[in-house]
Order: C-alpha cells, then sequence, then structure tokens
C-alpha cells in the first residue's frame, strides 16, 4: 500500500473547540425523539419491546461518539517538562486506536495513528499525546481534516522542532453502503518542520512507524 500525498495547506487549523457549534443544542428529549422519527423513517415501530428503549441508548451512544466537542486538547498539552537530561530524539506513539465517523454519512472510521515529535527543551506526557488523537477524533470528521488538527495542535502548543502524524483507517461509508469495498484503507499524513524539511529524519520516522509488522507505507 503506497502513502497518500501529504495534506498541504499551511494555513493554521484551529485547535480549539469548534466555531461552528449551533447556538441553541437541542435537549435530550428532543435527541430522542429525533431517534425516533428515523426508527418510524426506517420503516418500524419505535414503541414495539425490541426498539422501546433504542433512541435513550442511540443518545447515550452519541454523548461518548461526539465527546470530544466538549474537551479542548490545547488544555490537554499544557503542562510539560523540560527536565529531559538534553533528550533530542523523536518520541512516538505507534498504533494509537482510532475510532471517529464520517461526517458526510455519520458511520464509523475505525483505524490507527502514529504521532511523533521532536522536542526543543520540552517533553509532554506520551498519553497527552494519545489524547488529543482522541478529542480530535471524538467528533464528526474527514480524516484529511483530522490528521491537520492533531499535527497542527502538537506543533502550536509545544512548539517542537517537527511533527509527524499517519493515520490509516477504514471508512464505512465506502466498506458498507456506496462502493461496497471492504478491506480498503485510507492513509494521510501531515509533516511539519524537520519531518518535512529533512528528508532522513522523514526515512527514520517511516522506518520506525513500519517496525516489525510492516504496515506497507512507503518511505518516499
Amino acid at each position: 500500500m503506497s502513502q497518500e500525498p501529504d495534506v498541504n495547506s499551511h494555513s493554521p487549523v484551529s485547535s480549539r473547540l469548534p466555531q461552528h457549534q449551533t447556538s441553541h443544542r437541542p435537549s435530550r428529549e428532543e435527541a430522542e425523539a429525533a431517534v425516533r422519527t428515523l426508527i418510524q423513517w426506517a420503516g418500524d415501530d419505535p414503541d414495539r419491546e425490541g426498539l422501546v428503549g433504542t433512541p435513550d441508548r442511540v443518545v447515550r451512544s452519541y454523548e461518548e461518539f461526539f465527546a470530544g466537542y466538549d474537551l479542548d486538547p490545547v488544555e490537554m498539552l499544557q503542562r510539560t517538562f523540560e527536565e529531559t537530561d538534553g533528550y533530542d530524539e523523536m518520541v512516538i506513539l505507534r498504533d494509537i486506536r482510532l475510532e471517529s465517523h464520517c461526517e458526510h454519512h455519520m458511520v464509523p472510521i475505525i483505524g490507527k495513528a502514529h504521532v511523533a515529535y521532536l522536542p526543543d527543551r520540552r517533553v509532554v506526557g506520551i498519553s497527552k499525546l494519545a489524547r488529543v488523537v482522541e478529542v480530535f477524533s471524538k467528533r464528526l470528521q474527514i480524516q484529511e481534516k483530522l490528521t491537520a488538527q492533531i499535527a497542527n495542535t502538537i506543533n502550536e502548543v509545544l512548539q517542537p522542532k517537527g511533527v509527524a502524524v499517519i493515520i490509516e483507517a477504514a471508512h464505512q461509508c465506502m466498506t458498507t453502503r456506496g462502493i461496497h469495498k471492504p478491506g480498503v484503507t485510507m492513509v494521510t499524513s501531515r509533516m511539519l518542520g524537520v519531518f518535512r524539511d529533512h528528508p532522513p529524519t522523514r526515512k527514520e520516522f517511516m522506518s520506525l512507524v513500519q517496525g516489525q509488522h510492516g504496515s506497507g507505507l512507503s518511505n518516499a
């Protein structure tokens, strides 16, 4: 599998809470009523035994699926550490489980993210990197934007020498509907700083991401 081209836009991506949220957030009761409407539209009876509790369950699941709208990834990266004994090599988190939802069809995007940065005096707890991935993925997304948001936020807050993010994911909008092509994985990348400008650093990152399991990513 060949690597997709970089997300090349250099314009900053807002890393804080979405700016386009509606001023009126529907109540839980309104949300449950909407689910009942969809059940009826699909051709079933929302009052039958098997479905009577479905609106409540769907709304509770949406609270989990889209929890990222209530969280600020910038705040998660604010606490950093400078006592590194001069450590100046890249930090990589491989195979971060990623679960998101396509903003076009609201169906799952399932995959993994690889995140790296080259510190410049400061490092951050590794769990925070995974949390940044989680926060952005728990919003309606397209993979290209998700990749850029993660990389840009880490770059803006930590101000490292470079940031690299690769996401490999399967989109159910093309595996379970529409074109029906299972087994297809989309790969996106965002390289900033030395990962973009210094080919040996980029190559080292790609090699470490592939590791022993060989993801099929290209070193080009």
